[in-house]
């Protein structure tokens, strides 16, 4: 199979464009720009992407790859400081950006040579998404200047010769028009790339390196219904049967209802499912712990105290399965990467677990590959594409101390909005929504009498992959009849807001 090595220098975008990459059925990985070059050598990709990233080239500090990368021939793009890092490094020269020498930030007009292969069969005109302060002065010998705007006459270079080529701009982002397009040029027209990266593969690559592995031994999956754990769940079952016991722990931080649905739905598979009533247990230890982080970080601990003490009461278990994915990794810390929020499957696990070893069979895929692989095992539609709820559960969504009153009161709240989203038929126009309960009271009035209660804090976003989104616009009647019924219907609610910041700055949940 193929591969990319997208290189991260501490870009926000790091993960959009593996997706692009993968969306051009070629495989990437995301990797440190402290990778070693001879593991990148060994690794023998078809191309290197370097990012973008917030630190200026020609800072003694900034991240730096070994200049003999550019003696491997292997094609490279570079990417914003990508761009500049490979200018600095083969002799050019970057400066710090003035308003009048192409310090450029939103969308701009560029203009494209179309002789190079990068932008081969695009208009010679369009718009791109700009993100840099600094300005490559001047270009290295060899490299043609292939796109220019009006601020900036070197917002891309080529030396095609050798299969380098740089941008300014972000092609990754969805404002950058005809920018997957270019990658695709990249990935076809100059590494070569021939398409080998399908889920079909995926799944059949996968099943067989899982029955390998696990041999005669016995795994245990927790299954929370989500759509990780199920399809992970799948795709092990078809790989080893019998020999899968699925737990589903039920930790009191689920949706209403949603416990039961969970059961009920996994009853016609083939699987060994267990579940495990936890609730008092991940309460108590959640008890007067308010850092968002903390919480992470003892759900994760408890999720494998759990299913330990399941595992001995069913015997011998050799290995330990979870849905982990992609962003999970790369959100959790990555070379140069800031570490947005830990996840409970790759950031809180602690240092001894009882099984022989981990099993990650998603770890490297975005959320729609996962989808696109649990339709390749047949699974229902209905499972597939249900809505994305975090590990923790409702624990980072409960703004503060946990209890389980507060649960309770964000449960019945969650549900009216979903179910009025429901109604209204506005699923397919949104791809996560819920509520959350702040820790913030306020004055209210309800009747003849003040009231001094919480607010509820509705978040709806729409996008296409989750590692950015918009805020959704919802109807103003819909969210209306959200919170009338929400302030009528549940306890101790008095404010209901709407949360509307994209993502990023803000994150799709709130811790």
């Amino acid at each position: 199979m193929q591969k990319v090595i997208v290189l991260d220098f501490g870009g926000q975008y790091n993960q959009l464009i593996a997706r692009r990459v993968r969306e051009c059925n070629v495989y990437c990985e995301v990797k440190s720009y402290t990778t070693p070059l001879s593991q990148l050598a060994s690794e023998k990709p078809i191309g290197i992407i370097f990012t973008g990233g917030p630190s200026s080239v020609y800072d003694p500090a900034s991240p730096q790859v070994d200049p003999a990368i550019f003696e491997l021939g292997i094609p490279i793009l570079g990417i914003c400081y990508g761009c500049q890092l490979m200018a600095h490094h083969l002799g050019g020269r970057v400066t710090a950006g003035t308003e009048d020498t192409a310090r450029e930030y939103g969308k701009t007009d560029t203009f494209f040579e179309t002789d190079c292969k990068l932008f081969k069969g695009l208009d010679k005109e369009g718009v791109t998404w700009m993100s840099h302060g600094d300005y490559m002065e001047k270009v290295p010998d060899g490299f043609s200047l292939v796109a220019h705007s009006a601020a900036c006459p070197t917002v891309a270079i080529c030396d095609e010769s050798r299969g380098f080529y740089g941008v300014q701009f972000h092609p990754e982002v969805n404002h950058t028009q005809h920018g997957t397009d270019m990658i695709r040029n990249f990935l076809y027209e100059v590494c070569g790339a021939t398409g080998d990266w399908t889920m079909g593969d995926y799944r059949d690559t996968a099943v067989a390196q899982i029955r390998e592995k696990v041999g005669d031994g016995k795994v245990l999956l927790a299954l929370s219904g989500g759509v990780d754990s199920s399809v992970a769940a799948a795709l092990i079952a078809e790989a080893v049967g019998k020999q899968l016991t699925c737990v589903f722990v039920d930790h009191g931080l689920m949706r209403l209802n949603e416990g039961d649905e969970v059961e009920a739905a996994f009853k016609k598979w083939d699987i060994n499912f267990i579940r495990a009533d936890a609730e008092e247990l991940f309460l108590g230890k959640l008890a007067g712990e308010t850092e968002p982080e903390r919480k992470r970080k003892i759900i994760g601990e408890e999720f494998i105290r759990v299913f330990e003490a399941e595992a001995k009461k069913i015997g011998k278990v050799d290995y330990l399965a979870q849905g982990t994915i992609y962003p999970d990794v790369i959100e959790s810390g990555l070379g140069a990467s800031a570490t947005i929020k830990s996840h409970h499957n790759v950031g809180g696990l602690p240092d001894y677990v009882d099984f022989k070893e981990i099993i990650e069979p998603l770890r490297m895929l975005f959320k729609d590959e996962v989808r696109g692989l649990g339709r390749e095992l047949g699974l229902p539609e209905y499972l597939v594409m249900r809505q994305p709820f975090p590990g923790p559960g409702l624990a980072i969504r409960v703004i503060g101390e946990i209890t389980k009153e507060k649960l309770d009161t964000l449960r019945l709240a969650d549900f009216i909005f979903r179910d009025e989203v429901a109604k209204a038929k506005l699923e397919d126009s949104m791809n996560q929504y819920f509520a959350v309960l702040t820790n913030m009271r306020s004055v209210g009035v309800m009747g003849d009498g003040r009231t001094y209660d919480y607010t509820l804090a509705l978040r709806s976003v729409t996008t296409t992959d989750f590692m950015t989104a918009d805020w959704t616009r919802i109807p103003y009647d819909v969210l209306d009849r959200v919170s009338t019924r929400i302030v009528n219907e549940v306890p101790h609610i008095n404010r209901i807001v709407y949360d509307i910041t994209s993502k990023p700055p803000a994150t799709i949940e709130w811790e």
